[in-house]
């Protein structure tokens, strides 16, 4: 008998009748069980979901949890909550089964933007988002054999890389010529709670989750003390959020441009998300004109707005250079998650799709460096010297791909001069020159920057 076969016989998925409960199962042979149901029941609502979520699910959410991230109201870190970590999942497990589950309001923090504004995180408490993760996990298994190819964003097995190769591909070896760049303004915080529960009840039926869902996004959120209700969004810094956006988005955006926009086009189009960052190809202008205007009347009918400043429709492509010449046009480039795309020719003719670190992306991370040298300049050398190779080795794992050595090569001097200027200031009489800085470097060296993704496409 085939593990599947096995499968259904412990738990009755074909003669309706339940065998085994869930919480007797281990936790992966559970997952199995879940993808299994999922498969077999493709155009219907699913219930009894919540069942899946016992002890042992709550432990191997806990094992997936980010601990390090930020407390909630309750200021119960981590490490806290584990000291007595059994009789804590035991209570959480039995108030979400009882229905008497109430989460906190979440913790405003305000995180600065390149624009010079600041993104609003909600932060959940630590039992909350333990309970986020648990629900995340079964909605994980239930959606991911939903969601279709052009979304990246927040998925298992899926990169942002993944993401930026795709879009460099598509536009070189494609038929495109025209590219829509989308940015919705303030998605998270204008999501609307009422299309998102109707989204949901096309596969969830289990009322028990949907509960749950809705408790937390009317949580509220506190600040500076006080308690302000929501009736929109879902905050940034929920464990629960991203993929509760990319819910919302597959059926706001993926579906209909998959579906339904494909039949009213001339020429042919390929599209690519990643959360709310949006991009769409197009071989015909007319048909990336005409969808411009579409798309602001189909984010409407959804409580969503268009960011008209960083949106944008621009020739893009391989003759995008030679059509952009003869037009008399600007030279344009697109935006997409944090790089900057171009068209590029090498110099045997070949085009490619060139790529560098975004200017506000870079500016910001150089600010913050600055900043941080001159705050810690009076620390030790060697402290200093191992928080800079950390940002380092991050700055290059995710900028360092092909065409953009440029950009990281920048950062890596920019960080080479703040460090020298800054351990320079640590008083009047520690000025180091440039010949004896490059000694102390060898004694701690600053990572020099590499391309780790440049054997992608």
């Amino acid at each position: 008998m085939s593990a599947e076969g096995r499968m259904r016989q412990l738990t009755g998925i074909s003669s309706g009748k339940s065998i085994l409960p869930p919480s007797r199962l281990e936790f992966k042979t559970k997952l199995e069980i879940l993808s299994t149901r999922v498969r077999r029941i493709k155009n219907a609502p699913l219930n009894n979901l919540a069942c899946f979520i016992d002890k042992d699910w709550l432990e191997q959410s806990w094992q997936r949890l980010n601990k390090r991230s930020a407390s909630g109201v309750d200021r119960i870190s981590a490490e806290a909550y584990a000291e007595n970590l059994s009789d804590n999942i035991d209570n959480l497990l039995h108030e979400m089964k009882l229905g008497s589950y109430k989460p906190l309001p979440l913790k405003r923090v305000y995180i600065p933007k390149a624009n010079g504004k600041c993104r609003k995180l909600g932060l959940p408490s630590l039992k909350d988002k333990l309970a986020q993760q648990a629900v995340s996990m079964v909605l994980t298994e239930v959606y991911e054999q939903e969601f279709l190819p052009m979304s990246f964003g927040y998925r298992p097995g899926k990169t942002a890389h993944e993401a930026l190769n795709a879009v460099k591909e598509s536009i070189a070896k494609g038929k495109v010529s025209w590219v829509v760049d989308v940015d919705i303004n303030s998605f998270f915080d204008e999501m609307s709670h009422k299309w998102l529960i109707k989204f949901l009840r096309h596969r969830i039926a289990d009322k028990h989750l949907l509960r749950l869902i809705n408790k937390w996004l009317k949580a509220g959120v506190m600040e500076e003390g006080k308690i302000q209700r929501v009736s929109t969004g879902t905050p940034q810094g929920g464990v629960i959020s991203p993929l509760l956006a990319n819910i919302y988005l597959h059926y706001v955006i993926d579906l209909w441009v998959t579906k339904v926009v494909p039949k009213y086009l001339r020429g042919k189009i390929c599209s690519f998300r990643y959360a709310d960052d949006m991009l769409f190809c197009f071989q015909n202008f007319n048909d990336a004109l005409r969808f411009s205007h579409v798309l602001e009347q189909r984010l409407s009918k959804f409580g969503l707005r268009l960011n008209q400043a960083k949106s944008k429709l621009c020739r893009f492509g391989r003759f995008a250079e030679e059509n952009r010449k003869r037009a008399g046009e600007q030279r344009r480039t697109i935006q997409f998650l944090g790089f900057t795309l171009y068209n590029k020719t090498s110099r045997k003719g070949k085009y490619t799709v060139g790529c560098r670190t975004a200017s506000s992306r870079l500016n910001t991370a150089m600010n913050n460096i600055r900043n941080w040298c001159k705050e810690h300049r009076h620390q030790k050398i060697a402290w200093q010297a191992r928080y800079l190779n950390a940002v380092l080795r991050g700055h290059y794992n995710y900028y360092g791909v092909t065409h953009n050595f440029a950009s990281i090569n920048a950062f890596y001097r920019h960080v080479q001069r703040m460090w020298q200027r800054y351990l320079s200031k640590r008083s009047q009489r520690a000025f180091i020159p440039w010949e004896k800085f490059y000694e102390l470097q060898k004694l701690y060296p600053l990572e020099e920057p590499y391309l780790p993704k440049a054997s992608c496409w």
